[in-house]
């Protein structure tokens, strides 16, 4: 478990694993037939939402979002590998899954939910720590906060630093944390002139000096 580590102006908080949208139409998810066990998805496709079903993620990265009737999308959450997923797990309306990647997910009817327990906990214990990291403030807190949060559920160890295997735009990000996608480019810009955030690939990758600065063990 890490935590965040500032200069004594803010408290640490502990991570377990550590501008406006167009406005949307609200449309009903595809539905799928019940007696398919697994399936795949396209990067931007949606994963049809169902009642009473789950869905178990067993390759790629998924975005839960919900928007506004102005138009404005805020996410709920981000997952992974073996993360657990669907309408059940929210009551939030309208509320849709969006694929970041490619996806490969199980299909988890009701009669199955006991062989995900503790993914469905930690679903909600990981929305619970993303909901902490977007009251923080000031603004670039919470963009370290979050690229954490990233890091320990994505990311890997590399030589110079870890890198998060999860590519997410500038305005995508906004949107999770709260704030424009101006503030989030000119808050990443001067990270890399800190030396604390790389890119390779579209990647973030936080460099040793940045979990040397903000990571405690």
């Amino acid at each position: 478990m890490f935590e965040f580590v500032n200069d004594g102006e803010y408290p640490s908080l502990e991570l377990g694993y550590s501008g406006s949208s167009p406005q949307r139409e609200i449309r009903p998810s595809p539905l799928l037939p019940l007696h398919l066990m697994q399936h795949s998805f396209q990067k931007n496709e949606i994963i049809p939402c169902q009642v009473g079903i789950l869905w178990q993620i067993r390759q790629g990265v998924v975005r839960t979002t919900t928007w506004s009737f102005e138009g404005e999308k805020a996410t709920l959450g981000l997952w992974g590998m073996g993360d657990v997923i669907g309408e059940p797990l929210s009551n939030v309306s309208p509320y849709e899954m969006e694929c970041l990647t490619t996806v490969i997910v199980d299909f988890l009817p009701s009669g199955l939910w006991y062989q995900a327990l503790d993914a469905i906990f930690q679903h909600v214990q990981l929305t619970e720590e993303l909901l902490s990291i977007m009251h923080w403030n000031p603004i670039a807190d919470r963009l370290k906060l979050f690229l954490i949060w990233l890091a320990e559920k994505f990311g890997r160890e590399i030589q110079c630093g870890k890198s998060i295997d999860v590519k997410l735009t500038h305005q995508q990000i906004a949107e999770i944390i709260g704030t424009t996608r101006v503030t989030i480019t000119r808050s990443l810009i001067e990270f890399a002139k800190q030396g604390l955030v790389l890119y390779d690939g579209g990647c973030f990758i936080l460099t040793s000096t940045f979990i040397n600065q903000y990571y405690r063990y």
